[in-house]
């Protein structure tokens, strides 16, 4: 086999291949075998039909093409290991030349990964926020933990904002009442306009017995996006009533027995939250700049699979409903061009960044261990809320485990750059990440988008531990 290889762009190749006729015989051989199975001859057993039999009835073209088709693959992955080739999806192949009995030719055109010099990854220096937890942090904390304690109490008078009210509502387009647009006994928040658009003025003022009716444009089911008129009937009003801030309600809302305490605690855990914040303000100032330290070329087949995925992200989450699409965007403020034009560019960060760190990975020699890989499946999975084997089998079925190992070796390659980082806060305090544990640090890494944005998909400590129901009492 002969191969050159032609540089098309700085990130697209062509490589040129020649074979002569004599290495494609097992492909011939295998063609012949498979076709003359196929097909049925007289006087001859399923997969016993001679070579020249099957040139006669289905003709020598069409063993050729089949052992071609056969054969391409692994004569173009052969040349491209030999020129060293790191391909990006999948080649468009050109057969230029085939003659029987002589050689094959062909062409394969792919993008390739751009050539990357990487700054001196030692010792980047970083900056981040102060690590700071005020009295007011702590008090917005306690309130928070207050209101979920409150209790509800029926109250006799109108609905005034941040009620809570019993509604019976009824939709009607053109006289004639909407099916499926009635409902009885909801429960709604006043203010909290996550209903109908309209309600919250219109309910404001009625006691419980007392109606309103009011336009507003339906949102979904077969009248999506037309005018009706609604009516929303009160049933009842109720307040929110707080508990008293002392220690009975420290060991009610907690395992402490005074407020002095709770707070306290309430104040270490924000100390730890806002630390695993600066840390991820770190990792993403030190991906910045190293982003800001390199200048490639991007291959566009690697940019559109991105934005594709992307989009088809965003699609697939919407039930793949042009309507429902298009009311997305309305809500975000966006034209079609402009979410698309957001769309490429978060792809293409993305994509940098994953240059990026694969060539750092490769530099650094990163190797994946089973149980590196075995932790990262554990918390993503956590993260999609399904247990482990559930969804490692997902991955393996989906295909999707060779990406998968990307992104831990990326991770790990992005983390190592992190741990020699000089990184200072606003005071000019060195931060020392290795304080936090080596499970907290693994969150961090795993936790970005690759695309330069700050992920704020940590667990509140506070939401995970502290009881967060809310009371309701006659």
């Amino acid at each position: 086999m002969k191969s050159t290889v032609e540089n098309l762009s700085p990130t697209r190749i062509r490589l040129a291949v020649e074979v002569p006729f004599d290495e494609l015989k097992p492909s011939l051989d295998a063609a012949y075998k498979k076709i003359g199975s196929q097909v049925r001859v007289p006087g001859f057993r399923p997969g016993k039909v001679p070579a020249r039999i099957i040139d006669q009835r289905v003709g020598r073209a069409a063993v050729l093409e089949e052992a071609v088709n056969a054969a391409l693959p692994s004569v173009y992955s052969e040349a491209a290991r030999e020129h060293e080739i790191k391909p990006l999806g999948q080649p468009e192949i050109d057969v230029t030349n085939l003659e029987d009995g002589q050689s094959l030719s062909f062409t394969a055109e792919v993008d390739v990964r751009p050539e990357i010099t990487l700054p001196e990854l030692e010792g980047l220096a970083v900056t981040v926020d102060d690590v700071t937890v005020t009295d007011e942090d702590v008090d917005e904390q306690v309130d928070a933990l207050r209101d979920r304690f409150a209790t509800l109490k029926n109250v006799e008078r109108p609905v005034q904002a941040g009620d809570y009210v019993a509604l019976d509502l009824v939709a009607v387009v053109d006289g004639e009442e909407v099916e499926g647009g009635s409902a009885k006994g909801l429960s709604y928040e006043v203010g909290a306009g996550d209903l109908i658009d309209g309600i919250d003025d219109a309910i404001t003022g009625k006691a419980a017995g007392e109606s309103a009716t009011f336009p507003s444009t339906l949102q979904q089911g077969d009248k999506a996006g037309e005018q009706a008129e609604i009516t929303a009937t009160v049933n009842s009003v109720k307040e929110k009533e707080l508990p008293a801030l002392d220690d009975e309600f420290a060991q009610l809302a907690s395992e402490f027995d005074t407020m002095a305490e709770l707070r306290e605690d309430l104040r270490t855990r924000l100390g730890r939250t806002k630390s695993l914040e600066q840390g991820a303000q770190a990792r993403d100032k030190v991906l910045e700049t190293l982003l800001d330290a390199v200048e490639f070329p991007l291959p566009e087949s690697a940019v559109k699979a991105e934005v594709d995925f992307r989009e088809h992200e965003v699609v697939h989450s919407l039930g793949h409903d042009d309507e429902l699409f298009e009311r997305y965007l309305t809500m975000q403020g966006k034209s079609r061009a402009e979410f698309e034009a957001e769309l490429r560019d978060g792809a293409e960060k993305s994509v940098r960044a994953q240059f990026v760190l694969d060539a750092i990975a490769d530099k650094t020699d990163v190797q994946i261990g089973d149980g590196e890989l075995t932790e990262y499946l554990v918390r993503q999975a956590a993260r999609y809320q399904l247990p482990p084997q559930e969804f490692a089998n997902q991955v393996v079925q989906g295909g999707n485990l060779p990406a998968l190992i990307a992104d831990v070796r990326r991770n790990k390659a992005l983390a190592g750059v992190l741990e020699s980082a000089a990184v200072t806060d606003a005071s000019g305090n060195a931060i020392d990440l290795s304080a936090l544990s080596p499970a907290a640090l693994a969150d961090i890494v795993g936790a970005g988008d690759l695309d330069g944005g700050v992920d704020d998909d940590f667990d509140n400590e506070l939401d995970n531990e502290l009881d967060s129901d809310v009371h309701d009492t006659e």
